[in-house]
C-alpha cells in the first residue's frame, strides 16, 4: 500500500478522535482538515448514533459522511439523509428478549439515529458500570424511558440497534456467549465496557466502509480506518491500511498494520500526518 493511494480516511470517535474527556483536540482538528484539504474523504465511523455525534466533529469543513451505529446506517451529513440502513429483525428481537429475561441488565434501543434508554440508567449511569466521564454524554444524549422492554416491543420492526447495559464484565462474556450461539441473524460488538451493541447481521463497520467506498467510486485499498475497539477491527483488516491507537484493545491492535499514539496523545494527527508525509 502506497501512502499516495490513499483517499478516503475513516475515523471511529470516543477513544479514538476524541481524548478521554471526549473532547476533539487542536492537533487532531488540524490534521483532519489538512487530510480535506488534500482532497480525501474523511468519514466518521461511529458506534454512536446520528443524534449522539458531536457538533465539534460534524461541525468540521468537509466531513460529509457518517457510518453510525456500528454501520447499521450510513449518513449523507450535508441533508441528513440515510444512505442505507438495516434494521434489526422482529424475531432477532424477540429472541434478544427472551434470553436475557432475568438478568440484571438495562437497554439502550436506536430508531432512525435517535437514541433511547431506560431511566434509571439515564438517571445514574454509574450505577449501570458506566465511567464518570460519560454521565453528561449519556443524559444530554439519551431520551428516558420508564419500560425500555415495552418500548422495544411496540417499535419492534423499527430499531436501528439495541444495546445491553451490562455491569458485570463476567455476565458481559457470558450474554454474548449465548445470544451468538442462539441467534443466527445478528451483529454483536462492544466498544464500550458496560455495552454489548447488538445490530442486524449485515451491519459492521466493514460491512458500511464497503458500501460507502462503492458509493465513491473507490477501492478497499483506498481506505485508511483508525480505531481502539473490537467493532473497529474489521473496519482496520478491511481497508488498505488500519490504524489503532496505542490504547486500543488486544483485538484491535491485533488487526491494526500500524500502532499510533493513544487518544490523549493526538494519535489520529500520528497517522493522517504519516499518510500525508
Amino acid at each position: 500500500m502506497k501512502q499516495s493511494q490513499i483517499r478516503c480516511i475513516a475515523l471511529d470517535l470516543d477513544r479514538t478522535t476524541l481524548d478521554s474527556q471526549g473532547r476533539l483536540s487542536e492537533k487532531n482538528r488540524r490534521a483532519i482538515l489538512r487530510a480535506v484539504e488534500h482532497g480525501i474523504h474523511v468519514v466518521v465511523a461511529s458506534g454512536r448514533s446520528l443524534d449522539s455525534l458531536p457538533p465539534e466533529v460534524l461541525g468540521l469543513p468537509g466531513i460529509r459522511y457518517a457510518i453510525t451505529s456500528n454501520g447499521a446506517a450510513v449518513y449523507d451529513l450535508t441533508d441528513r439523509s440515510c444512505l442505507k440502513q438495516y434494521k434489526l429483525e422482529p424475531d432477532a428481537l424477540d429472541q434478544i428478549l427472551e434470553l436475557t429475561e432475568g438478568y440484571e441488565i438495562s437497554f439502550e434501543a436506536f430508531i432512525d439515529g435517535k437514541p433511547y434508554a431506560e431511566k434509571a440508567y439515564v438517571e445514574d449511569p454509574v450505577r449501570f458500570g458506566a465511567m464518570p466521564r460519560s454521565i453528561s454524554y449519556i443524559q444530554s444524549t439519551r431520551e428516558p424511558i420508564e419500560e425500555m422492554k415495552k418500548f422495544i416491543r411496540a417499535h419492534i420492526s423499527e430499531l436501528d440497534c439495541v444495546d445491553l447495559v451490562v455491569k458485570s464484565e463476567k455476565l458481559k462474556t457470558e450474554l454474548w456467549k449465548t445470544l451468538e450461539k442462539n441467534i443466527r441473524n445478528v451483529y454483536i460488538t462492544s466498544s464500550v465496557r458496560q455495552l454489548l451493541e447488538i445490530s442486524d447481521v449485515h451491519a459492521g463497520k466493514d460491512a458500511a466502509a464497503r458500501f460507502l467506498l462503492e458509493e465513491l467510486g473507490l477501492e478497499r485499498e483506498q481506505l485508511a480506518a483508525v480505531g481502539d475497539g473490537h467493532d473497529d477491527a474489521g473496519m482496520l483488516k478491511f481497508g488498505g491500511i488500519g490504524f489503532a491507537v496505542a490504547n486500543a484493545s488486544p483485538e484491535c491492535r491485533e488487526a491494526a498494520d500500524r500502532i499510533v499514539a493513544s487518544n490523549d496523545a493526538d494519535g489520529v494527527a500520528e497517522g493522517i500526518n504519516w499518510l500525508l508525509k
